[in-house]
């Protein structure tokens, strides 16, 4: 099929071959999809975006990407592996793990550079990202001396400057400013219109409406509990609740009780 990109089945991953991170997982992504990954910390969404991204593979089950089954040998292959990563571009949780130049403009050219961009695409691609994401300020600045979200922006700018055809970003507004997180929502779906297809993990409830057609849900278990459009994940307070994805506060009003669900806003780094 060949609007498919990613195709796991029965996937399983473990770290180290003894703590489990994903436990049976079934999932199809199709070209131009906007998808939202949500579940408690620790639930394996990060663990999967990595997959996605070619880092780790599975220790049982199978991956196929744009057709063909992913193996870590098909990454020996020169070709192979620089023509992947011109398709497919993570955004780590962490902004740190991708900035580590002595300039915001080294780490935002160290991408494209490495995989053998012409100098005049790569010139233009950098006008254009750094046009999209408001950072030229920033460009001679150390990435050590910039807030969290100056750094995410960096890391997001050092991917979308290879131009991937697949973006995946591991929760691209946690701790930003109201702002800030407006600015890389309107990111994504710009590229989306563009054609991308956006894959995301995210803690902020409240803007998986705008950057997701369809949501999974990671249980505790490391699996998928459910998939569906925005609208009925977040409509089920249940599931939510059940995932750890909210919690719900009772309240005494003049002799009543109202419950009220709240979302769960903690940021941590999950494996």
């Amino acid at each position: 099929m060949d609007s498919q990109i990613f195709e796991l089945r029965n996937v399983h991953f473990s770290y180290l071959g003894k703590f489990p991170a994903l436990c049976g997982i079934d999932v199809e992504i199709n070209r131009g999809e906007k998808i939202a990954v949500i579940g408690a910390n620790g639930s394996g969404k990060s663990t999967l975006l990595q997959m996605l991204d070619g880092l780790i593979f599975p220790g049982q089950g199978q991956i196929k990407v744009f057709g063909k089954e992913l193996k870590e040998s098909d990454f020996q292959d020169a070709d192979f592996s620089e023509n992947f990563r011109k398709k497919i571009g993570l955004v780590f949780q962490n902004p740190d793990v991708q900035l580590f130049c002595p300039t915001v403009r080294e780490d935002i050219l160290f991408g494209p550079l490495q995989l053998g961009m012409k100098k005049k695409e790569i010139e233009a691609r950098l006008e254009e990202v750094v046009g999209i994401l408001g950072i030229n300020g920033l460009l001679e600045r150390s990435p050590h001396q910039l807030s969290i979200g100056e750094k995410r922006k960096i890391a997001i700018a050092s991917t979308l400057i290879i131009n991937p055809d697949v973006l995946i970003l591991d929760e691209p507004t946690a701790g930003l400013d109201p702002l800030t997180t407006r600015h890389i929502i309107e990111l994504l779906i710009d590229e989306n219109a563009a054609g991308k297809t956006i894959i995301t993990s995210t803690h902020d409830l409240h803007i998986v409406e705008e950057i997701a057609d369809r949501v999974f849900v990671f249980s505790q278990e490391k699996k998928i509990i459910r998939s569906g459009n925005p609208c009925e994940i977040l409509d089920d307070i249940q599931l939510l609740e059940d995932n750890n994805l909210i919690h719900v506060h009772s309240h005494r009003h003049t002799g009543k009780t109202h419950t009220h669900p709240h979302q769960h806003l903690e940021h941590h780094h999950e494996g």
